[in-house]
């Protein structure tokens, strides 16, 4: 659109691109995991699916730093993304890459303007929903003593977590499990608290529209009173002109002299 900055611009064309990654993101991440008996060749290029989008979402902070109006502003309101892009340079760990991906997408998702809060925590619930299952069933299909061995026990374990129900029929039994699951549980209550505040708040703007098309009926029927009660004086003015006609000009003058 003309006249709109560089940085805006740019984030407008690449919003659906990189979310289309992120999606690739998942798939790659994914495949191993619910497949560990896959080649070498199909990690390997999901390995390398994994690289090219935090690639692209490392360019993607780039280009925006550069394009950015005040670079040291952006910087400082940004840093959930550089800590993102930092991540897995860390510590070679698929999970780092993870963490990143789903903080780099929920960032650009929020910044999209097109895109409706109740989409967007409906979004953010699926994506950590499948990715809590996929992180914990990746660090605990290992583990000796942990009960989380298939993907319906993860996705069952992720549900009750996200609802803080914890029936603690699966429980994750590794110290990176253990923090997984903190994650699960402070991620599921935030978002059930914006589903309830975006409830309310549809609630009482509905109420409000009631209430407002509630007055403009009233308004709408105290002019038409008053206009009713306006007419009905004119006619009641009409009604009395016709009624009492004025005297004749032909009628015969009083006599004043006093004669016959």
């Amino acid at each position: 659109m003309k006249g709109e900055p560089a940085q805006t611009g740019w984030e407008r064309y690449t919003q659906g691109p990189l979310l289309g990654l992120a999606v690739l993101f998942a798939v790659a991440y994914a495949v191993p995991v619910v497949k560990p008996d896959a080649g070498e060749q199909v990690r390997q290029l999901c390995l390398v699916v994994e690289w090219v989008v935090w690639g692209a979402f490392a360019v993607d902070y780039a280009v925006r730093l550069v394009r950015a109006p005040d670079r040291l502003v952006f910087v400082r309101s940004n840093p959930l993304a550089l800590l993102a892009l930092a991540l897995p340079l860390v510590q070679p760990l698929r999970l780092l890459r993870l963490v990143a991906t789903l903080l780099l997408v929920g960032q650009r998702a929020r910044m999209a303007s097109q895109v409706r809060l109740t989409t967007y925590v409906a979004g953010s619930v699926v994506g950590l929903l499948m990715f809590g299952s996929l992180a914990v069933l990746e660090v605990e299909r290992g583990s000796p003593d942990g009960n989380i061995k298939n993907l319906g026990d993860a996705v069952w374990w992720s549900f009750t977590t996200m609802t803080t129900v914890g029936y603690g029929d699966h429980a994750p039994t590794t110290g990176l499990g253990r923090i997984l699951a903190v994650g699960l549980m402070l991620s599921g209550i935030a978002l059930l608290g914006v589903v309830t505040a975006n409830i309310a708040a549809w609630f009482i703007a509905r109420f409000e529209h009631d209430d407002a098309e509630e007055r403009r009926q009233t308004e709408a029927i105290a002019a038409l009173t008053a206009e009713v009660r306006a007419l009905r004086a004119e006619l009641a003015e009409l009604r009395q002109a016709v009624t009492v006609p004025p005297p004749s000009a032909d009628a015969p003058a009083a006599s004043t002299s006093g004669q016959p």
